[in-house]
């Protein structure tokens, strides 16, 4: 009898070795693909790889804690409740941040040699206000609003000095939009498998998402130190100063060296600004208009929940090509590209207006889609012309500037969709002019420019 029991006992433990092997397998075999996948054409060995491990766990947590807000803010109440406490939410956050922003590029120029204690701080500063928001969350109190101003800033802050860098870490064998979008791309996976987990978090209680955002953000702390030391290192660096077209440099008042700006740098990065300027606006305008048409009518019969899910789910698709196709390209001339996606994503909106009466069921994910994709692949290459045309010594504060000026951007197109009447013909003919100011603006400046090679002249001090 102990025999046999011993036999069994045996046969037991070769199974559970078995089954462990068998589980074990897959998630290892995984591993190693995200691991080849990264570390691939020299973004290994330059430290490019690191830094993309360190943007995904920074897009894990920043969607940890959109999942928390978003419950609080939006759909905890009405759809007519909840346009006063999203609008009362932009102005709260975002006035404050318009006036914080432009200090963040500056602050960081001083600090050249302090980008991973920089990288490391943001990500500290969201773990201590991700447990503050704990409380607020779960009781929808005032001290929510000014925790999440506090969220957001750290996360453009760290915007900021990962796009500024990437030039640093950048192998040989990748260009700088085919780079950025390896990390994009990175961060977007990480989002999309950290979502499920902070919706599933948030029915067990409305603070564990934040709980685990806080957890992620402290892991992030850690792996900013393992970035390669020339992070921080400005051995070897040249600073430039960038001239006109016939040599001479920028001279400000009494003939000294104006510091370099977005004005400075040639057509390329300020065309791009206003294109991109004007898809971000596109996107906080859907953002809002769809959420709150979607909520009272909803697409084809299908429920609120199902449209608002699938109108999400096409962005996050479109978004996802665009980063895609962004690492494919090998781009040298991100203007042409910029130029191609205000072009169709201006079709797109003015095909989803004509036909929404008739067809919005696939109208509004085509354009929801259009936007996600288009916004990706200007920033993209919005991200490239600076890395490529603006100098060392003001990269980060034009990585500051431009993101304030996007963000605005959004929280303008956010608040047109906030105050737009809910009928869908006019919200997507809306988006249409939307896109048709920046094309206005822009595209003939940006093909000027990539016809030209995009850059100013520049000159080693």
């Amino acid at each position: 009898m102990a025999a046999a029991r011993a036999s069994r006992g045996s046969r037991a433990r070769r199974a559970g070795r078995a089954a462990g092997r068998a589980l074990h397998r897959p998630l290892t075999g995984a591993a190693r693909g995200v691991r080849r996948a990264t570390h691939a054409q020299g973004a290994g060995e330059s430290g490019l790889a690191k830094l993309i491990e360190l943007h995904a766990v920074n897009s894990a947590g920043d969607v940890l804690i959109t999942i928390a807000l978003a419950s609080t803010v939006f759909f905890s109440v009405p759809t007519h409740e909840a346009r006063g406490r999203v609008a009362l939410y932009l102005a709260v956050t975002m006035a404050p941040f318009a006036l914080l922003a432009p200090v963040v590029g500056p602050l960081l120029d001083r600090l050249p040699h302090g980008r991973r204690a920089a990288m490391a701080g943001a990500m500290l500063a969201r773990a201590v206000l991700a447990l503050m928001l704990t409380g607020a969350a779960a009781g929808g109190g005032l001290a929510l609003y000014p925790e999440a101003l506090g969220v957001l800033v750290a996360s453009k802050g760290y915007g900021v000095v990962r796009s500024a860098v990437v030039p640093r870490l950048l192998p040989r064998q990748i260009s700088l939009v085919r780079a950025n979008s390896r990390v994009t791309l990175a961060g977007l996976l990480a989002t999309a498998a950290a979502a499920p987990l902070g919706a599933g978090l948030h029915l067990i209680g409305p603070a564990w998402p934040l709980y685990a955002a806080c957890a992620v953000f402290v892991a992030g702390t850690f792996l900013s130190f393992s970035l390669p030391h020339k992070v921080d290192s400005g051995r070897g660096e040249a600073r430039a100063r960038l001239a006109s077209r016939n040599g001479a440099g920028t001279a400000g008042p009494g003939g000294r060296r104006a510091r370099p700006g977005l004005r400075t740098v040639g057509p390329s990065v300020l065309h791009g600004l206003q294109a991109n300027a004007s898809l971000r606006a596109l996107s906080g305008f859907l953002t809002f208009f769809l959420a709150f048409l979607l909520r009272e009518r909803p697409l084809g019969g299908l429920g609120p929940a199902v449209s608002l899910a699938l109108v999400a789910v096409a962005a996050g698709a479109g978004n996802a090509l665009g980063t895609a196709v962004g690492a494919w390209l090998k781009a040298r001339a991100p203007e042409l590209i910029v130029a191609a996606v205000l072009g169709l994503a201006l079709g797109v909106m003015v095909v989803a207006a004509l036909f929404y009466a008739v067809l919005a069921v696939l109208v509004v994910p085509a354009a929801a889609a259009a936007a996600g994709l288009c916004q990706a692949l200007g920033k993209l290459s919005l991200d490239a012309m600076i890395q490529r045309d603006v100098p060392e010594a003001v990269r980060t504060s034009a990585f500051a500037r431009s993101e304030t000026v996007l963000q605005m951007s959004w929280v303008v197109g956010g608040a047109l969709g906030i105050a737009l009447p809910l009928l869908g013909v006019l919200g997507l003919a809306m988006a249409a002019v939307l896109v048709a100011v920046g094309a206005v603006l822009a595209v003939r400046g940006l093909l000027d420019a990539g016809g030209r090679g995009g850059r100013p002249t520049p000159r080693v001090a």
